[in-house]
């Protein structure tokens, strides 16, 4: 699944600079997460960077954009071109 940043988001900045494929982005009120981008760091590192830092724990997964380990792989290769 791709993650999601909720409307708890404090806009403490933390998260954007620890997204490795570059999907967290400042959005109109708060952060924001590209799901076309958001391999949930599959392929980068073992848990999602952005929940590790966040302070607010205001990033769940994103029940519309259900994909499996293999799915986000794929995603990683294709943005990495590998």
């Amino acid at each position: 699944m791709a993650l999601i940043i909720t409307d708890e988001c404090i806009n403490c900045d933390v998260c954007e600079p620890e997204c490795p494929n570059n999907a967290i982005s400042q959005g109109d009120e708060i952060y924001v997460i590209d799901p076309d981008k958001c391999t949930e760091c599959v392929g980068h590192f073992d848990t999602p960077q952005c929940r590790e830092v966040c302070p607010v724990d205001c990033i769940p997964q994103d029940p519309s954009r259900v994909e499996s380990k293999d799915q986000l792989m794929a995603k990683f290769n294709k943005l990495t071109a590998k």
